[in-house]
Parts: structure tokens; sequence; C-alpha cells
């Protein structure tokens, strides 16, 4: 464990915010007896290791450690680190893997090599690969693995070793076997192949990125190395094309047939091939049956919405008798559909189905927009299996054994529990560091909707005693809360309140959680709905606490949707907010990518884009603001907040620009982190007083 001594800013990017150590990535054996999961040693340890838990016994064994395998990790293939950072990947070692349907093999890769582990020996061997490999994935009959190198698909013998190549790229601008940026960015699809059932054949994604424009992602803090061409889909310009192919061991390669422009995801049971996909528009999503011998495919269902439809991770499933099991905006709620009948009520919002196992379904869901429990299905009924404390959950089921990880606001990090036929065995540990904060959290509703709003004081604060400046910390933007039930969810914004801040936490209109109306209010347009409901929030929490919020300072921080949220406060609300820090900012939605763009305001020729974006406002600025941006950004690039800045310029604004260097979206390197975090301190004390 880590002395207290130390910072807290240190601590929170040394153990990559507190993730390090914490149990993740559970995969169940069908008898319900093992669970093999992902972990590092220790909270400031980054270097995940295999494990495996015993649910007879509750003891757990060590399966691989990359130390011991002696892998050195700087030697990452550039389509992995990009998997990682699609995924926000925050740590190293073995972040991925895969096993047989019988949880008896497993396979992974590290710097590159390709490792498979027998779990029942605890044997490790690492085979001879054609490359550097990417997403190696054992068959369901643990015969064969299959991993993609140089953009090539590959199949390997385990037995004898022989390696195969299903298909080659026609040129160096497409890859065999894995998920497009778009996928992996937007649609939460990180994968790009999937085995059938006997393993003797793969469903594989051909993706061209030869019509996508070309970016060139620069290092201006070292001249002498070239810039990174990248394949950028901007709003309004030509996708990834991607192409579907069976591919069978015996060589063979048939097409499958499917006309819309995204592949959202594909699975392949017992009860045969389905893909779901959408068209650019986005506002409708099909689920196809296809036949593997001949590709053709045919509409099992359709959802259409005048708006968008959403993409629900974890469907389609099948029950044990083929019953398909779907998630889709019905009568104004997500729901769950069991073949075609909706089997949650509509105030339960679904946010994701985890297992189908035999005859019962796994899912998250909530009503209270603050909370998400684990909720199970099994003959026409809906059973809450997470524990009754508000908080957040999640977990796994197979043969009888149920994983729980679940946080509350008064739990120090995430808890796992293991449960079997209903009784528990034991945690699987979490090595996490202890935080060290008190953390003041009040959840309230504010203003007229009844925004979730978390308003923090400083630890020692009294109430009614003084009147602090406040520090709004949205997101506030589509796909991410902010205000759960979850002590993990407000460290950083504790941190700033114990700076002397009131800090007040809001989630507006367009974000997840309070339905599909609500989601939905910011069609066409980014700003006012989100903008209006911080403004709203931050009303509502200083007329629940008069005596400690000082409205005459109000300072506003965010990354990314929340950097663009801020930027936009002190622009077109000056009256309201008198300085902001703006995170990687995105500032024109025409730099910004396709998939989520254009869900929300529709092709740049609409006409809906100059609303949501900064440049307009610029000559309006007259409040402090900091611009920080990673300049190794490849989904907001720093382009964003370059050209604002020359807007404000142009227009005689001063303002502060602060270039990371080496930076992506993510800042993982521990001074950049903890610095970040004590200049925003400092620049918000100078900034209001």
């Amino acid at each position: 464990m880590t002395g207290m001594s130390e910072s807290f800013p240190r601590l929170h990017a040394r153990t990559r915010r507190f993730t390090l150590g914490v149990p993740r990535g559970f995969t169940i054996a069908p008898g319900g007896d093992r669970v093999v999961f992902l972990r590092t040693k220790g909270g400031c340890d980054p270097v995940t290791c295999l494990w495996e838990f015993d649910v007879a016994s509750g003891k757990e064994r060590l399966i691989a450690d990359p130390r011991a395998l002696a892998v050195d990790e700087d030697d990452l293939p550039a389509e992995e680190r990009a998997r990682r950072e699609r995924s926000r990947e925050q740590a190293g070692g073995i972040v991925g893997y895969s096993t047989d349907t019988a949880v008896t093999t497993a396979a992974f890769a590290l710097s590159g090599g390709l490792y498979v582990a027998d779990l029942k020996t605890k044997r490790i061997r690492r085979l001879k690969t054609a490359g550097p490999v990417i997403d190696p994935r054992v068959s369901p009959t643990g015969e064969h693995v299959g991993y993609v190198t140089g953009g090539a698909l590959h199949v390997q013998d385990l037995e004898d070793e022989v390696d195969h190549v299903l298909a080659r790229p026609e040129s160096p601008e497409v890859t065999y076997g894995l998920a497009e940026f778009i996928a992996a960015e937007e649609m939460n699809r990180m994968r790009g192949y999937w085995w059938s059932p006997a393993g003797d054949a793969v469903l594989a994604e051909r993706a061209d990125d030869s019509p996508v424009d070309k970016w060139h992602i620069a290092d201006p803090a070292n001249p002498s190395r070239p810039a990174t061409e990248q394949r950028y889909p901007a709003a309004g310009t030509p996708n990834t094309g991607v192409e579907l192919f069976v591919l069978a061991l015996d060589g063979s390669r048939v097409p499958v047939s499917f006309e819309d422009e995204y592949l959202v995801t594909a699975s392949w049971d017992a009860h045969g091939l389905a893909i779901v996909t959408m068209p650019r528009d986005q506002r409708s999503i099909r689920l196809l049956k296809v036949d593997p011998a001949t590709g053709g495919s045919t509409v099992v269902r359709e959802d259409t919405d005048p708006a968008w439809v959403d993409i629900v991770p974890g469907v389609p499933g099948h029950l044990s008798d083929g019953t398909l099991v779907w998630a889709a905006n019905v009568d104004g709620g997500h729901r769950l559909i069991i073949g075609d009948e909706p089997v949650t009520p509509a105030t339960l919002q679904v946010r994701e189905v985890l297992d189908v196992d035999g005859d019962a379904v796994l899912f998250r869901a909530g009503g209270d927009p603050t909370e998400i429990a684990l909720w199970a299905y099994k003959d026409g009924r809906i059973t809450l299996v997470s524990p009754a404390e508000s908080g957040v959950y999640s977990g796994h089921t197979a043969g009888g054994t149920l994983v729980v990880t679940g946080q509350t606001l008064d739990s120090e990090g995430p808890v796992t529990r293991v449960l079997h036929h209903g009784k528990p065995r034991g945690h699987i540990a979490s090595h996490a560091e202890r935080h060290g904060l008190d953390l003041r959290v009040s959840l309230i509703r504010a203003g007229a909707r009844d925004l979730a709003t978390a308003v923090l004081f400083p630890s020692g604060h009294v109430p009614g005693s003084v009147r602090l400046p406040v520090l709004m910390d949205p997101y506030g933007g589509p796909h991410a809360q902010r205000v759960l039930a979850a002590s993990g969810a407000y460290l950083t914004s504790q941190w700033f309140a114990d700076q002397g801040f009131a800090v007040v936490v809001a989630d507006g209109r367009g974000t997840p959680g309070r339905g599909p109306e609500f989601e939905r209010a910011v069609l066409h347009d980014l700003a006012t709905p989100p903008l209006e409901d911080q403004v709203d929030a931050l009303q509502g929490a200083a007329a629940r606490f008069p005596d400690d919020l000082d409205l005459s300072r109000v300072g506003i921080r965010g990354w990314s949707f929340g950097g663009f949220l801020a930027a936009l406060a002190v622009l077109r609300r000056p009256d309201v907010f008198h300085a902001a820090i703006a995170g990687a900012p995105v500032t024109d939605w025409r730099l910004y990518d396709t998939c989520y763009t254009e869900r929300y305001l529709g092709r740049p020729e609409e006409g809906h884009y100059e609303s949501s974006s900064l440049f307009a406002d610029a000559e309006k600025l007259d409040r402090p603001l900091l611009l920080i941006h990673g300049l190794a950004d490849d989904n907001v690039v720093a382009a964003h907040t370059l050209r604002l800045s020359s807007a404000l310029l142009a227009a005689g604004r001063p303002h502060n620009v602060l270039p990371l260097s080496g930076v992506t979206h993510m800042t993982p390197q521990e001074v950049v982190a903890e610095n970040l975090l004590l200049l925003q301190v400092d620049f918000l004390k100078k900034a209001l007083g």
C-alpha cells in the first residue's frame, strides 16, 4: 500500500483513477465451478495478470503473470495501441483474453506475442506467428486460435501449431478481422471476427479504409518525427467500407449480403448466424439471420425511430429453445424483449444485456437515473438480483454461478461477490488503493426538470458557515452519466471541493438513464438543452444550499463533451459562468466523426452544425478560458482547440492554451495527469478570486 503522504492527484494518476487492482473481465465456466478474470497484483501495479477463482473453495490462483513470461510492453503493435485507446484501456499486461466454450483453454496477446494457457495444467506456451498479434480468439471447440497480423486473419491449429491464412488484405488500406474506427469508438464493437459454434469457420469483417479522408496527427514537440497518417471519417465524409465473409477452415469464402452502412454487431450461436446493421442515418436497426452456406440474409426484426435508434450492448441472444432476446425503445422506455414481447416496464431503463444462460437473462437496468441494478428474467418474471442498496452494479452468470460487482456511495471501491445457486461463495478480492478522501456528496433533484445533481462540499465545511466559490464539473452529453450512486464517480470532484469549492455535477437532457425522450431532447441541437440544464441545476443547487454557494463566483470544467460544454458556458452565459476550463473540447462538429455527430445533428448540409459549434461565439468571450488539448489525440483532434484559439485571437479575446505533447484523449502519464489537476485549481483560484 502507498503511504497517505502521497498527494491525491499523484495517487489518482498512478492508480489510473483507482482502477488498478480491481478484478474485471470475468468468464464463468459452463459448470459454474470456476471464474476466470483479470486483475493487477496491486493498486499501483499496471501489469494485468490472468487469474482463476474456484467457486467451491473460494480460493483463487494465478494463471499467467506477464512478468514471469519476461515480456517487454514497449513493443506494442500500432493496431493494439489504437484498440486500447478506443476501449479507454488504462492498464498494461494481459488486458484481454478469450476462451473456448468449456473454459479450459485461454489465449491472449502480450507485446504482439501469442500465448495459450491450459487452464487445467496451468501450462503456458508461446506460439510462433507470422507477425505481431492482435485479438487472438480460441475456437469454441478449443482446437484452433484465430488472430490478426498485418491486416491478415490467421488460424492456428493448437495441436500441431500449423498456421493457415484465412484472408489476406488486397491492399494496405484493407484489414480482415478487425473492427473499424467507427465500430470501436462509437458502437462499442471491439471485434471484427466471430467463430462458428463448431469451430470450422469464422465470420470476418473486411474493412476498406481507402474511401476515408486522410488526416495527419503531428508531434510538434518532435519535429524530426513524421506525422502519423490516420484515416478519419469526419461528419459528412465517406466511412470505411465494411463487408462480411464466411471463411471456412477448408478454404471456402462466402460473401454475406447486407445493405446498411454500419455493422453494429454479429452473433453466431447454436441457433444460427445473425448480424445487426444500421443505415447511415441511424433511424432504423435491423436484425438479419444469415445462411452461412449461401451468405443470404433475411430480416428477422426491424426497429425504427424518427430521431435515432439506440444500440443496446449484449443483444441479440437466444433462450435455449431459440426464442429471441432483444432490447428496444417501446412505449417511451428502453425495454427487454423476449420473442416479440416487452417483459420489463417502460419505467425501468434497460442499459445492457450481460448473459443469456439457458432460459435466464441477466441484464442491467435502472428506474432512478442514479442507479444501475442487476436484474434477471426467467419464465415471464423479472427479479432484482443485485443488493437492494442503491448503487451501480454489473455481473455475469453461468451454470448457477453469479458474479456481482457493485459500488455504492458508501463503498470505498467496487466489491465483487460470487454466489452459487443463490448462496454466497466469497469475494474476488480487489487490490485497489484507498483514495483517502472524505466524500461529502449530496444527491439532489434540481430545477424544473428534476435533474439528477450531486453537490460536494470540502470535507471540513460547516453548512451555512461560508459561501464557497462554485465549480460545475459536468460531462453533460450523450452516452455518459456523471451523477451515479457510486463513490468512484466523485473522487476528482471531491478533491476539487477540498481545494475550497462547492462542486456541482449535473446530468442534463441528452444524458442516459431517464429514458428515450430525455435523451432525444438534443436532436439537432447539442448546445442549448445541455447548457440550459447546467444553469438550471446550478440555480437548483443554490436554492437547496443558499448559504453555501456563492453564485458571483462560478467556474466550470470538463473534458471532451464536457470541455465543449465548459467553453460554451462562458461564451453564451457569461452572466452565470465566470471562468472555464475546456479539456479536449469539440469546438466544430464538422471535425468530429460521422456516426456520433450525424446521429444527433444529421448531415452537415442539413444546417444544424453552426448553432452547436463555438466559432460564431468567439467574439463574445470576456471571461477567463483555459483550453487544454493532447496533441496526439486521434479522437477529438487538437485542431478543435487550435481553431477556436485562432478565432478568439482574431476577435481580440485573451485566453490560455495548454498543449499536452504526446498525450492522447486520455492522459495516462502520471506527472502530466497530476500536474494537470494542480494547474486547473491554480487557474480557477486566480480567475474566481
